[in-house]
């Protein structure tokens, strides 16, 4: 199996209604950091991307925080982190993470976290990327969703070939597991986002 150096994370500023999703940003940062795995995010300290980065740390992982100059501030941005890239938008913050990451995790989150996993998705399907993702579909919250989705692929939008391009699980370490599988060997991820 393929090995993960970094995992990029999307998931809410919000902590979300139950506290199984927080529980749930915890252990993914925790296990993260168990496996030598760098976890890359939002930068933010609230919410689930904090307990997603707080968890890592807390367990000895490396944290990386890509976070835009216009969101930059000590209530928002992670302080603790061992590195917090400052960019100019929310567009150049997608790219660095994409380009440091060797696969994605959605968690639970809102609009900004389904539009950066459908980016990834999208680039996926386009080959304009080659770095699996996946989503970790804690307590059902993401159901709704994937109804949606079987009912795009069912009306003719998504093509039988990229129904399996989101991979979907409820346990953390299954899905990294199955991340790795999916990974592109070293150099070639690299070759394909130059072309």
């Amino acid at each position: 199996m393929r090995a993960l150096r970094s995992v990029c994370v999307f998931c809410g500023s919000q902590p979300g209604a139950r506290p199984a999703y927080v529980a749930a940003a915890r252990a993914l940062g925790r296990l993260l950091a168990q496996q030598g795995i760098a976890t890359i995010y939002g930068g933010g300290h609230v919410g689930m991307m904090g307990a997603l980065a707080d968890a890592a740390l807390a367990a000895g992982g490396r944290v990386i925080g890509v976070i835009p100059e216009h969101l930059m501030r000590p209530e928002v941005a992670h302080q603790n982190l061992d590195e917090l890239l400052v960019v100019a938008s929310m567009h150049e913050r997608k790219r660095t993470m994409a380009e440091r990451a060797d696969a994605f995790v959605v968690l639970p989150g809102g609009y900004g976290t389904f539009e950066e996993m459908f980016e990834m998705v999208t680039w996926l399907q386009l080959r304009l990327q080659a770095k699996p993702v996946g989503m970790l579909n804690v307590e059902g919250y993401f159901d709704h969703l994937l109804a949606f989705l079987r009912h795009g692929a069912a009306e003719g939008f998504i093509r039988a070939e990229h129904r399996d391009l989101l991979l979907v699980d409820a346990a953390p370490a299954a899905l990294l597991e199955r991340l790795a599988q999916r990974a592109p060997m070293r150099g070639a991820a690299e070759d394909l986002e130059r072309t």
